[in-house]
């Protein structure tokens, strides 16, 4: 990714997420576990988490195509300390959000949402399955 492409996506995370009381960080990430970016985390802790969450992503989506229940519009996943929601953006790319208890559910949701589509809508990250077409 290029420097211009990483500071547009950190602006739409910046302008989407700072909004939610609480925020803790972000990752953007390829359905293959990949990280792509990250938003207010350390680039380790980004990448344990992208590879961590994919797992989680796929479980949903496999578990969704099993019972007919379409797309998975958003997971949150409740701890002791903090939340956290995955949501998929585009069509080969998840958006995992880390917020503090302190944030209000509809708003983490909302907040989380908005930014995937605007990611979606932008990066439109292709899976990284699919054979190149020639």
């Amino acid at each position: 990714m290029t420097t211009t492409q990483n500071d547009a996506i950190y602006s739409i995370l910046d302008n989407n997420l700072s909004r939610i009381a609480g925020i803790r960080g972000a990752v953007l990430l390829a359905n293959d576990g990949i990280k792509l970016s990250a938003y207010m985390l350390e680039r380790d802790q980004a990448e344990r988490v992208a590879a961590a969450a994919s797992g989680i992503a796929s479980t949903m989506k496999a578990i969704s195509r099993e019972i007919d229940g379409g797309g998975v519009i958003r997971q949150l996943v409740e701890m002791d300390d903090r939340y956290l929601c995955i949501v998929g953006c585009g069509s080969g790319s998840t958006l995992i959000v880390v917020a503090s208890r302190k944030a209000r559910l509809g708003e983490l949701g909302g907040e989380t949402v908005r930014a995937a589509q605007a990611l979606g809508e932008w990066l439109g990250t292709p899976e990284r399955s699919q054979a190149p077409t020639s």
